[in-house]
């Protein structure tokens, strides 16, 4: 992480408008109080409501979405706490399975909750459920959010298809490898997104790219193709605290903030993506 003269942390480039939003990220509880499930495929260390408002603070951010991590499975509890502690400007998307009730559901929408998470590296839902819930959660309003290899979206295309209402695809389709926009799973994805029920999250761009920072140009092909196709539903999201890369890897937030000056072309763009996108599908004022 790039320091200013001063020693702290150097702010980004990029001056967040008033209202920006980011999209994606994690909190992880004390061991003692939050335990990860037993076949959780990695164990991140604790980030807590304070280690994340110093990011939030530093990369001038104003609202935030939270996710709930693969490693607690159905028990949203942890992230549920930490939605309230962190305040109003915040947003849930959660795990739940065939099993919850339309009651916890409905309290679950009361809490800021408006999407289901179906995280298909490790996650504990599966193809076979997403049919149902996504029609469930459509009935209280929620978006479902889907992460998988995207060089299968070809294949999975119609399916996802016939799902109703919105539909959120994680960390610009989050391909396994670097693939050019003529590839069949990127070229599904755009007709999906074409389609007009589809948003996209511009995140976690260190995950298949093999040009790294500080533009990631083998993914930021891709992710200014989908800007240039639906700018208005693009999202922006840090994915802090980056729970799939080591700690003494993990990327400099900034830079991951600052990627937008590179991948969207003027300000009135990024104000879409960071401010009134998030308004938008989260329901933000």
């Amino acid at each position: 992480m790039a320091d200013d003269s001063a020693g702290q942390p150097q702010r980004p480039k990029l001056k967040a408008p008033p209202g920006a939003c980011d999209c994606h990220m994690h909190f992880y509880g004390p061991r003692r109080r939050f335990s990860y499930r037993a076949d959780a495929p990695n164990a991140p260390p604790p980030a807590s409501v304070d280690d994340y408002r110093a990011v939030r603070a530093r990369l001038g951010l104003a609202r935030t979405v939270v996710v709930q991590p693969s490693v607690y499975g159905t028990d949203n509890t942890c992230n549920l706490e930490a939605m309230a502690e962190l305040g109003a400007e915040v947003r849930g998307v959660m795990v739940v399975d065939t099993e919850v009730s339309d009651a916890e559901l409905d309290r679950l929408t009361g809490l800021g909750v408006c999407g289901e998470r179906f995280y298909m590296l490790g996650g504990v839902l599966g193809w076979d459920i997403l049919d149902e819930m996504a029609a469930r959660v459509h009935d209280f309003g929620w978006h479902v959010q889907l992460q998988f290899d995207g060089r299968e979206l070809g294949e999975r295309e119609a399916a996802l298809r016939r799902l109703p209402g919105t539909l959120v695809i994680d960390h610009v389709g989050r391909f396994g490898e670097p693939v050019g926009v003529d590839h069949p799973g990127f070229r599904a994805l755009m007709r999906l997104v074409e389609g007009g029920r589809c948003w996209v999250k511009l995140s976690m761009p260190y995950d298949g790219s093999r040009v790294g920072p500080p533009n990631y140009d083998d993914v930021g092909v891709l992710a200014k193709a989908l800007v240039r196709a639906a700018p208005e539903r693009m999202l922006w999201a840090s994915n802090w605290p980056h729970p799939t890369v080591p700690v003494s890897e993990r990327p400099d937030d900034a830079v991951l903030l600052d990627v937008l000056l590179d991948w969207v072309g003027d300000d009135a763009t990024r104000h879409r993506i960071l401010v009134d996108n998030p308004a938008d599908l989260y329901g933000f004022d």
